[in-house]
């Protein structure tokens, strides 16, 4: 995933996979939690583009 690249080379060396929440849901579902409950929540690959405002966790192991 180059978008983390740009934030820190060790994340996109060792990137496994971003767990995604697209801002507009966020904003309708008000929490994480609730996007999470609803099934929203999505696991995107290194293939991913990143969209304008994705709220995203990135998971890596250097």
């Amino acid at each position: 995933m180059q978008a983390s690249g740009r934030i820190h080379s060790d994340l996109e060396r060792g990137f496994i996979r971003a767990e995604v929440i697209p801002y507009e849901v966020f904003m309708e579902h008000g929490s994480e939690q609730a996007v999470k409950t609803a099934g929203l929540l999505q696991i995107e690959g290194k293939e991913y583009i990143v969209g304008d405002g994705d709220i995203m966790h990135v998971r890596f192991n250097v």
